[in-house]
């Protein structure tokens, strides 16, 4: 296994059980527990995980409140919707997106490419793409700061975001039905989602298969605003006739 794609998997692995010794990796990757502490290191430096003696858990920049939670949840599937995401923009386009941890997932992957801009209320997506291989232009707005997600929302981040116009908005939601659409439980997080999207020509939606039917209180967009849903299992056939009735497309991620 080539270096980057052993330690995504790495990644993947502390991810999903949130703390993992150097024996759990090295026999999980059959890979030599001495390979495992140099991959550490680096990712460690990198800040993608923490380092501690004998193995690694999650970031401590994750904070660890809900957000360090959702970060563990669902992983195989966002990373699927990550990489999948990530191919669908091109050199020379702007993109807006907003703080989540599937858009997280998505934002480590888009910083393997180049020649993007990126502008996000996340300080995480910001450094992630800031830090990636590829040749990227980051914007981070300021506001209010959230330190459980590392984000900033309210009034001021939403005038900033205003100050931008970007071919598409990639964001994600915590329910998607056919009645209402793309909705979140947090109306900080539904605001700024609001607004990333009349600055955005496209919608890209990110959203795995537990957000689907699922009633949240705040509106982000109806079916109809968005063009892209990408998801790791297909939706609902009424919320999938509904989008692509409506121009929208589905894009399953493998």
């Amino acid at each position: 296994m080539k270096k980057t794609a052993r330690q995504s998997k790495m990644i993947e692995l502390v991810r999903e059980k949130e703390k993992a010794s150097v024996d759990e990796l090295s026999a999980l990757l059959d890979i030599s527990p001495e390979t495992v502490r140099r991959d550490l290191s680096q990712l460690s430096k990198e800040g993608k995980i923490h380092k501690f003696h004998g193995g690694a858990t999650l970031p401590t920049a994750l904070g660890e409140g809900e957000f360090r939670q959702r970060m563990s949840e669902n992983v195989v599937a966002k990373t699927k919707i990550a990489t999948t995401a990530a191919g669908l923009f091109k050199p020379g386009e702007t993109l807006l997106i907003d703080t989540g941890s599937t858009t997280l997932f998505f934002a480590e992957e888009l910083a393997k490419r180049s020649g993007l801009t990126v502008i996000t209320n996340s300080a995480q997506i910001a450094r992630a793409i800031s830090q990636g291989a590829g040749d990227n232009r980051v914007f981070l707005v300021g506001g209010e700061y959230n330190a459980d997600n590392n984000q900033t929302f309210g009034a001021m981040a939403a005038t900033q975001i205003r100050a931008f116009r970007a071919h598409h908005a990639v964001v994600t939601v915590g329910a998607i039905d056919a009645r209402t659409g793309a909705m979140d439980f947090s109306i900080d997080e539904a605001q700024i989602a609001r607004v990333m999207i009349e600055q955005a020509s496209e919608v890209t939606v990110l959203a795995d298969a537990s957000k689907f039917d699922k009633l949240a209180s705040f509106e982000v967009c109806p079916l109809p605003t968005i063009d892209r849903l990408v998801c790791d299992r297909p939706p609902p056939n009424d919320v999938r006739d509904a989008l692509c009735a409506a121009g929208g497309q589905v894009v399953i991620a493998k």
